[in-house]
């Protein structure tokens, strides 16, 4: 008697839902290296991002693309800041959101309207920013992307 295979799908919809739980995401247009941008951040807002040793990579067209991540977690809390950079070689992290330089996700505690719109004024007095707008996590097409 021959054995049926059995395939087994993994559902990732979960594992997104539990990632996004509790965050807030920006996205900033600011036409500047990575590395420059997070120096003017730690200036203005006294924060401390740093290069994190995660990087997301992607593989399109049998290439692949690695996309910085900074870190900054509060001092005291639990929130912790990630600062993608949306674009690496000609390929987007979010493809739906081209026009976008970073994602700043804010993820492990509540962050309030009030508290968040102080830091959007803060990321706009950066001279280099033209745009930071909230994003909304369920218009992200590819949020799995996002995931390290």
């Amino acid at each position: 008697m021959a054995e049926k295979s059995t395939k087994l799908l993994l559902d990732n919809r979960e594992m997104i839902e539990s990632f996004f739980e509790d965050t807030r995401l920006l996205g900033i247009m600011a036409p500047i290296k990575d590395y420059q941008f997070c120096w003017q951040l730690n200036q203005v807002m006294s924060m401390d991002f740093r290069i994190n040793d995660l990087e997301i990579q992607r593989t399109n067209k049998k290439r692949n693309y690695f996309f910085a991540v900074y870190e900054y977690a509060e001092p005291t809390g639990s929130l912790v800041h990630y600062l993608y950079n949306n674009q690496f070689d000609g390929e987007y992290l979010l493809p739906e959101f081209r026009h976008l330089d970073f994602l700043w996700l804010l993820k492990g505690d509540e962050v309030n309207d009030a508290a968040l719109q102080q830091k959007i004024q803060a990321i706009r007095s950066i001279n280099q920013v033209q745009l930071v707008v909230e994003l909304k996590t369920e218009k992200i097409k590819n949020k799995e992307n996002l995931i390290f």
